[in-house]
């Protein structure tokens, strides 16, 4: 499959490249958000309402995208979020992003919830790597799987506090997702939408089928059941209390936690200790609803902006989202959906079309913007929404 220009221009191109080779529940698993979807798009609508204040006559022969997040030098201004159950979408999926995020000098953030052992996957990638954690499975498996995460060479811990049940994923329901991870005459109903694509059929059958999630191992050494991980995540939320043992578990490296919309929880996670925050609503695949991120961003930097690194993600379709990003405040934007539609799409090199695509956004914004560098942008580059501006007022008062 193709994914170079000009037959690939952006995102959406790859998603629809994406919707083509992958059954129907496996791509909605990507694409779909909580409920009514309404905070789905309202992620993406929030960057359409900041506008840019570009510097005219200004020349700029070259930029710099690089930056530093927690004393980590990277070449783009972006990090390959965790994204779930990725060797769904194509063999070897964690070890395939990890190797191309490591090629384009970036971060890649491995979720907890993976179809890829750890230890394989920070051996794919030549970058640093960060490993997202989950309780599930209880404290002693999560003290296992932080000691093999350190032992590995993670560099940073990403605590997510958002999942203290599953969000309601309709479209989950409606294409039969438990119905054919189960088997049996359940799944016959939605049998036909797996075998309307032979392509991802055969891949998937010879990369081992039917899904585990090897880093959430039980004392008998048995990794946690796909058909598990929903009762698992309601038996096991994480609070604030949790974060003392789970810093002292990883040592002295940094631990961030991910989830948070609120100025509220922005500083009470800078008083546990926490060394980043990361604005997000985890893909408005669980509270509906709720704020974008970007919105949300603006509250929080105005908060702790001054006292710890902040990161957001949720809705980055193009460079030019990531340069909003920075210019509200955020250190690094990490991109998810962006990302994994590319590994749907084509495996390692739709990964790498994706990072390409919103590179070139991203030099072409900084160009046109008059801005040479990532580390210049700042509040004066953008407008924003002044409902925004009250929000933060009020929250301070």
């Amino acid at each position: 499959m193709t994914v170079g220009a000009p037959r690939v221009l952006n995102i959406a191109d790859l998603r629809r490249l994406a919707e083509r080779r992958l059954p129907r529940v496996v791509f909605d698993y990507i694409d779909g958000g909580a409920d009514a979807e309404v905070t789905l798009g309202d992620n993406c609508r929030a960057f359409e309402r900041v506008t840019f204040r570009p510097r005219q006559a200004v020349a700029v022969p070259a930029c710099d995208l690089g930056t530093t997040v927690l004393g980590t030098r990277i070449q783009l201004p972006f990090l390959l979020a965790p994204v779930g159950s990725s060797r769904m979408f194509w063999p070897r999926g964690e070890e395939v992003v990890a190797r191309e995020a490591g090629m384009a000098a970036t971060i890649y953030c491995l979720s907890t919830l993976s179809g890829c052992p750890l230890e394989d996957v920070r051996r794919a990638t030549s970058g640093p790597a960060w490993y997202q954690l989950y309780l599930v499975g209880g404290h002693d498996a999560a003290r296992a799987g932080i000691a093999r995460a350190k032992a590995a060479g993670f560099s940073a811990l990403v605590v997510t506090l958002d999942t203290p049940v599953a969000g309601m994923r309709e479209r989950d329901l409606r294409n039969g997702t438990r119905q054919l991870l189960t088997g049996g005459l359940r799944a016959l109903p939605h049998v036909g939408q797996v075998l309307s694509r032979p392509r991802w059929l055969i891949d998937f059958l010879r990369d081992g089928g039917l899904m585990s999630f090897p880093n959430v191992v039980s004392p008998d050494g048995r990794p946690l059941p796909y058909l598990d991980v929903t009762a698992a995540l309601e038996q096991t939320t994480v609070t604030w209390k949790d974060l003392g043992w789970i810093k002292q578990a990883w040592g002295n490296g940094p631990v961030l936690v991910k989830g948070v919309l609120t100025a509220e929880d922005a500083r009470r996670a800078v008083d546990e200790g926490m060394a980043g925050v990361i604005v997000s609503n985890h893909g408005a695949r669980q509270l509906d609803c709720v704020s974008p991120t970007l919105r949300a961003l603006v509250e929080v930097v105005d908060a702790v902006g001054d006292r710890v690194e902040v990161l957001v993600d949720g809705g980055v379709r193009r460079g030019s989202d990531i340069v909003k990003a920075i210019c509200l405040g955020a250190k690094a934007v990490l991109v998810g959906r962006a990302y994994a539609y590319g590994l749907g799409a084509a495996g390692g090199p739709g990964v790498a079309r994706a990072i390409e695509i919103l590179k070139t956004d991203l030099i072409r914004t900084l160009k046109l913007l008059g801005c040479p560098s990532i580390a210049e942008l700042d509040r004066s580059y953008v407008d924003v929404p002044h409902e925004w501006e009250r929000q933060v007022r009020s929250v301070r008062l």
